[in-house]
């Protein structure tokens, strides 16, 4: 039977359904404003939703009018700017903002101007730049930095290399490339394997800093002189580059004495060729000799001092020696073994007369007054320097939306303006303990017992108190004490005290975060990576460094900065602004002195940049008057 063949219907034409709503209304290039605005907000979010309201306007029709401008953001990010959650952080999203103020007619940077960082923190930097260098070279660059050409780019990448992140100084590229080959020996126990200093040579080094550090000898030595906590740090740094040095193979980088570790030992500073072949080798490292090789040899000298040194009290040291070639023989330590008062003797001598001969070539490697020129060389050094506390004020982070960024930023201000003020050393600024307001003040016994001042209120002056015993000092036998506590009452110039408060009240715990408070004055960032929030010699000395990176120094890309032509430097150069401000308005050494605590010698030979020019002058400033009265 035949089966029919089905028959197909033609297919039905299904009308397309129509989008419900209102289809979206044509772009305006310009919106016109609601109303008149006489009082703009400072926070970036509300200044955006303020404007985005005034012109009629919500998120989405913004965002079609970015996108069709040639912008890259979502609807989101617009919403979570404008309720605050977000800020722009990249230079895609800052080009939104300058679409944004160009549609609004607003003035070029109204959006820009609001934002606490105006730079971009993200996206500025190829993916293979790590994120750690990103974000310190991130602070420096401009916000069109992706914009500029390639050649650009790497013209401003070299000079904040070479200015602001290295330090521009000669002394500051050498100590760069240097670095980079560590060698010296841990003592601490603390770094790589194989920097660690042997069992036997730390315990030497122990006994060292018990003799030079302990309140009491132990019985059956003497010594001249006690080492505080720094200058233990300090010399205990040196040894370790010596015996470091000493330690490094002949064929890598360093090109040292490859002496095995276990034969390292105190003993060897009794041997004159010892000595030779360490100065000798920093020599040819740097290129010529400076003080620093004196110094160290100095230091050998008191080791083998007759009575009081170290090394000649501890003859068991020479039973660790053994031969070195080209350096030590058996000969040699048959004969330091059998007559050691006369081998420290001889080594004692030559130690003095090598300083000597060294001291007649050695040359300044670094300038101290080399990163601070601009200032010193102002009429008023003080003032000059003060620009940068100004600086950092102009910038400050708005509170609300940036505690810890305003908190860091008032510690940086702090830290410059009591720093201007009083004049001290960086350890005894770092280690100024607070006393907050009617809290009883710490007895001048358990502050002499610390060696650190103290920051507190003086109800008698009605006035913030930097209070210091004498024994906190470095050169605490100065006449300039006379024994004497230093005592200053800070002025209450520019805002100084109302920022005093707002620091104690509520930016030190956002930086301390909720960690142990250390007690001083000025703590770190407490981070997951750092719950320690006490300075030390290096981390304020960074900090320092770092406010001068920042605001100090006057950056032709981006044209921040208070001072053109400033270079990197710690909180010691203050000591020589001051310093040289004095000597330029009086022409005194002793009441230059003054302002730093110190002797007239050591301000002439050591902190005051007072030229030629600078005493004519000022010579000049008297001569002139004759010729003023008879005109």
């Amino acid at each position: 039977m035949h089966n029919p063949k089905p028959v197909v219907s033609p297919p039905i034409a299904v009308p397309a359904k129509r989008k419900r709503g209102r289809p979206p209304l044509p772009i305006v290039v310009h919106p016109a404003s609601l109303w008149e605005v006489f009082e703009h907000p400072d926070d970036f979010h509300a200044a955006l939703d303020l404007q985005i309201r005034r012109h009629g306007e919500n998120a989405y029709r913004l965002h079609r009018a970015i996108v069709a401008a040639g912008g890259l953001t979502d609807r989101t990010t617009l919403s979570a700017w404008r309720r605050g959650v977000k800020v722009p952080e990249t230079p895609a999203s800052l080009k939104v903002l300058d679409i944004i103020e160009h549609r609004y007619r607003l003035e070029a940077g109204y959006l820009r101007s609001r934002l606490s960082r105006r730079r971009a923190l993200r996206g500025l930097l190829p993916p293979e730049v790590p994120h750690a260098e990103s974000r310190r070279l991130a602070w420096h660059l401009p916000d069109d930095f992706d914009e500029r050409s390639a050649t650009e780019q790497e013209e401003i990448l070299a000079w904040v290399h070479s200015t602001i992140l290295s330090g521009g100084t000669a002394y500051h590229r050498y100590h760069s490339t240097v670095s980079k080959h560590r060698f010296a020996l841990r003592f601490d126990g603390g770094g790589p394997l194989e920097l660690a200093a042997p069992e036997h040579l730390r315990a030497e080094m122990d006994a060292l800093l018990r003799f030079k550090s302990a309140t009491l000898t132990d019985i059956g030595y003497q010594r001249s002189g006690v080492w505080g906590p720094e200058t233990a740090s300090q010399r205990g740094e040196h040894l370790a580059l010596l015996f470091g040095a000493l330690a490094a193979m002949p064929d890598d980088e360093v090109s040292g004495l490859g002496v095995p570790r276990e034969h390292l030992t105190f003993g060897l500073l009794v041997l004159p060729s010892v000595w030779d072949w360490y100065v000798q080798w920093r020599e040819r490292r740097r290129g010529f000799f400076t003080g620093w090789e004196r110094e160290m040899l100095l230091l050998g000298a008191a080791f083998s001092r007759n009575q009081t040194g170290w090394v000649r009290q501890s003859p068991w040291l020479a039973e660790r020696l053994c031969p070195i070639p080209g350096i030590v023989t058996q000969q040699d330590i048959d004969r330091i073994r059998g007559d050691w008062d006369g081998a420290c003797d001889q080594v004692h001598r030559h130690a003095l007369a090598r300083s000597k001969e060294i001291e007649r070539v050695a040359r300044i490697h670094r300038d101290p007054f080399e990163p601070i020129l601009p200032i010193l060389e102002a009429a008023s050094p003080v003032g000059e320097y003060r620009r940068i506390t100004e600086e950092i004020l102009n910038r400050m982070p708005d509170e609300k939306r940036y505690p810890r960024a305003t908190a860091e930023a008032v510690r940086s201000f702090l830290m410059l303006r009591l720093g201007l003020h009083l004049g001290v050393r960086q350890k005894n600024l770092r280690q100024l303990l607070l006393c907050r307001r009617g809290s009883p003040v710490t007895p001048e016994r358990d502050l002499e017992n610390r060696r650190c001042g103290e920051l507190r209120w003086s109800d008698r002056e009605g006035g913030w108190e930097v209070f210091i015993p004498c024994v906190a000092f470095k050169n605490s036998g100065s006449a300039y004490f006379s024994k004497r506590p230093f005592r200053l009452l800070l002025p209450d110039l520019g805002g100084l005290y109302g920022w005093i408060d707002a620091y104690i009240g509520r930016h030190r715990s956002a930086l301390l975060n909720g960690s142990r408070d250390p007690g001083t004055f000025f703590v770190k960032t407490v981070k997951v990576s750092s719950r320690d929030a006490s300075y030390n010699q290096n981390t304020f000395y960074d900090a320092w460094r770092q406010v001068i990176q920042r605001y100090g120094i006057f950056n032709p890309y981006t044209g921040k900065g208070a001072i053109q032509g400033l270079l990197p430097h710690g909180p010691h150069s203050v000591r020589d602004v001051l310093a040289t401000h004095v000597l330029k308005q009086t022409g005194s050494y002793e009441q230059a002195s003054y302002a730093i605590q110190d002797t007239p010698a050591t301000v002439a030979d050591h902190y005051g940049r007072f030229l030629p020019q600078d005493k004519a002058a000022l010579a000049a400033q008297v001569l002139n008057r004759v010729w003023e009265e008879a005109a």
